[in-house]
């Protein structure tokens, strides 16, 4: 089982539990790297050149399109899976063309962390709009010597959810929901890409941001160098732990959009099968096994990631324990998927790339949407 980087260390632990059961079906994990580019990457390589190197692949949602169309992946049969029981929501990010493809494994939305010890002690509630975080942003870091708001800035996919997420909670779109028709030029998308670059140019969300991906942005919010932060909810459980110098100073809300909360892009993982792995029935009882409710909530406890059985999230005693519960559901039903694609690698790096060019001042936020919308005809014709 090949994965990215497993940043709280829980999944060594996970599939030692189905060592134990199945010693004759041990699985061997393989971490890559933490950036997702790289991670895409490499699957794509070992895949594409024909590798049985890896049986199951945990992917991110985004890419099952791809793999799926371009035969990578095998079809999965959803007898013996729980899929009653998972979100509605996730199961359609594991089909494509009407075939399951995947087994949903974890779903994700970004959250918007925030230090609520500093708006206590201001006598702030937590933003609820864009104007309400651009005003925080600006006013706490300039009296508490703080930066103000980060996301994940660095050119690569984490840019291109951040970029979708303001463009979406503005209510445009940069593909169609089929991924076949370009619709980024709308003025919608030019007011959420607005907001971000006007950020960089006012300062309230700081240079540095612009080198950030999900683990330097959670270090400078972590370290207490940072007022907001939008990342995914794996944030809590790393902030709350044991030495961290904001334990218990932190909580968390909904993404904010122009007028009331945005509406995120939905992430997560599926567990896919390689067309050419020799170990089908092997990888198909794995699937399920992590797809039980033992495992799911230790997705949740010690991975601190969304889980995709549905009654984990009104349970009350998770609730006490995970106090984020109610903004992440919140924020899972308003996230959207990514578009499915064949060529949304291609996709995603046209957009980071052109992004990066506006945030950096290189291009007006108009002047970037109209070559963005050109490189992306250029790719989706050709697909």
């Amino acid at each position: 089982m090949v994965t990215g980087r497993d940043l709280t260390g829980y999944m060594a632990h996970v599939l030692a539990g189905w060592n134990r059961t199945h010693p004759a079906e041990r699985v061997t994990l393989v971490q890559l790297p933490e950036a997702a580019d790289d991670v895409h990457a490499q699957m794509a390589n070992s895949l594409r050149s024909g590798s049985r190197r890896f049986d199951v692949l945990n992917i991110d949602v985004a890419w099952t399109a791809e793999f799926a169309g371009r035969g990578w992946i095998a079809p999965v049969s959803r007898a013996g899976l729980p899929i009653a029981d998972l979100l509605p929501n996730v199961v359609d990010g594991a089909t494509y063309r009407g075939r399951l493809y995947g087994a949903p494994y974890v779903t994700n939305a970004g959250l918007l962390f925030y230090r609520k010890d500093i708006l206590e002690r201001a006598g702030k509630q937590p933003p609820r709009t864009w104007g309400d975080l651009e005003d925080l942003a600006s006013s706490l870091s300039r009296t508490y010597g703080m930066d103000g708001y980060a996301g994940q800035l660095e050119p690569y996919e984490g840019l291109t959810v951040n970029v979708a997420e303001a463009i979406q909670s503005a209510g445009g779109s940069i593909l169609d929901s089929e991924g076949q028709r370009v619709t980024v030029t709308s003025p919608a998308a030019l007011e959420g890409l607005s907001f971000l670059v006007r950020g960089v140019r006012e300062g309230w969300i700081p240079e540095r941001a612009l080198t950030y991906k999900e683990e330097s942005s959670r270090l400078a919010f972590q370290s207490g160098r940072l007022l907001f932060l939008r990342n995914w909810p794996y944030v809590y459980a790393l902030a709350s732990a044991p030495g961290s110098a904001i334990a218990g100073k932190f909580a968390a809300v909904p993404l904010p959009g122009p007028s009331g909360p945005g509406n995120g892009v939905l992430g997560g993982s599926n567990l896919a099968m390689n067309a050419r792995s020799p170990y089908k029935q092997s990888a198909r009882d794995l699937m399920s096994y992590l797809l039980g409710e033992e495992v799911q909530r230790r997705v949740l406890s010690e991975g601190g990631l969304p889980p995709v059985r549905a009654a984990l999230y009104s349970e009350a005693s998770l609730v006490r324990r995970y106090p984020y519960l109610p903004a992440l559901a919140q924020s899972v039903a308003m996230a959207r998927a990514r578009p499915k694609t064949v060529e949304y690698e291609q996709v995603s790096l046209a957009v980071a790339a052109v992004v990066y060019g506006a945030l950096t001042g290189r291009y007006r936020p108009e002047e970037a949407l109209e070559r963005l919308r050109r490189e992306l005809r250029t790719i989706v014709s050709g697909s």
